[in-house]
């Protein structure tokens, strides 16, 4: 359950992050009926309230007690919006309240509108096509903290705007399992208006045994898959964690997972010239399609220049747009589904494997609608 100020001596419970289970038990614990929980429920996810007292069928006496026992209500402050005047790509800067800096994107379609958001501060993973990883890792998010990216962008938008959410910010969703799962229930439950679980998608880069877990939660959310190779060396060089979950393993839990959740799998596959757009790639990845359900998302190569890379990361060449074309149209030729990820965003350093906090980020306040 979530506390206020991680390291800091306020231990008040903050209720954004907790499951109805959770806050029926919270209501027990506090000598107040077990019902008041659904009640409060709906108001933190359904309603996204900013205060206790916009709780109208809860008594005035109940709401006062609740903020002298736990925490503020949001668990982050929006801290800037930066918008792609050539996309319409916005990128929301948030920050935690122990001083953390965490970003979300929001990503216009025409016929939908998705919101991609962060699981972690930084990421431990060290993918070198991705900032995220060159920025290190600080803490997992909360389930709250997950959300509330949610909640802050919707109240941006006209209602109902977004149609999608894509776990795929910052951070590796299943290295934070527990609040990740927290955070999938919150929005899988009917007193959680606006999404739905089949509109949520959940990106890994990989981490088998919670791919199973998460294969027997119960809970059928899109998985995405971060393939980017078929060969095990090759994908060990650009996600170095392949070395302890190995491809071939990976493939093992994303089988159980589509027959578990009787899903289709999406392959994400990052192309980087020279590196994986060889014939040799194309082969295999052809392969690997035919032996289960699934589809894949083709990313042309995204730009680190922003954050200084060095090594094998400052390497890296996004593959020619001609390849990128050939690529996919064979890929299709095999009768294999196929969409092709455009960059979005790249000129506010929001496109996919971009995110990552600097330190001169653009700090400026947000005024109040």
């Amino acid at each position: 359950m979530s506390t206020e100020g991680k390291g800091g001596n306020n231990k008040k419970p903050i209720l954004k992050g907790y499951t109805l289970k959770e806050l029926k038990d919270f209501f027990s614990s506090i000598d107040e009926k077990r019902f008041r929980g659904e009640q409060i429920f709906n108001w933190l996810y359904g309603h996204l309230i900013d205060s206790y007292d916009e709780m109208q069928n809860v008594p005035k006496v109940l709401r006062q007690k609740l903020t002298e026992l736990t925490g503020v209500i949001d668990t982050l402050k929006l801290i800037s919006i930066k918008e792609s005047p050539q996309t319409g790509t916005k990128k929301y800067l948030f920050e935690t309240l122990d001083g953390y800096k965490i970003e979300s994107v929001l990503i216009p379609e025409l016929k939908r509108t998705t919101l991609c958001i962060s699981t972690q501060v930084g990421c431990p993973l060290d993918c070198k096509f991705c900032a995220t990883g060159l920025m290190g890792f600080k803490r997992n998010l909360t389930a709250g903290e997950i959300f509330d990216q949610y909640k802050f962008v919707t109240k941006d938008l006209e209602e109902g705007a977004i149609k999608n959410i894509v776990y795929m910010g910052m951070g590796e969703p299943l290295l934070n399992y527990d609040e990740t799962l927290k955070s999938l229930e919150i929005f899988s439950h009917d007193l959680t208006k606006g999404i739905k679980l089949k509109r949520i998608t959940v990106s890994t880069v990989g981490i088998a045994p919670k791919i199973i877990e998460l294969a027997d939660s119960g809970l059928r959310v899109k998985l995405a898959f971060s393939l980017h190779s078929c060969f095990e060396d090759i994908r060990s060089k650009l996600i170095p964690i392949n070395d302890k979950y190995s491809l071939r393993e990976n493939l093992q839990a994303i089988r159980y997972y589509t027959k578990q959740t009787r899903t289709r799998i999406t392959f994400e596959y990052v192309m980087i010239s020279g590196i994986n757009d060889r014939e040799e790639d194309f082969k295999e990845l052809v392969k690997l399609c035919k032996s289960m359900p699934c589809k894949i998302n083709v990313i042309p190569f995204n730009s680190l220049e922003h954050i200084n890379p060095t090594g094998f990361s400052a390497e890296l060449q996004p593959s020619p747009y001609e390849r990128i074309e050939a690529f996919v149209q064979a890929l299709r030729d095999q009768n294999i589904v196929v969409t092709v990820r455009y960059t979005q965003g790249e000129d506010i350093a929001a496109a996919c494997g971009q995110l990552a906090i600097l330190e001169d980020e653009e700090e400026k306040p947000i005024k109040k609608k």
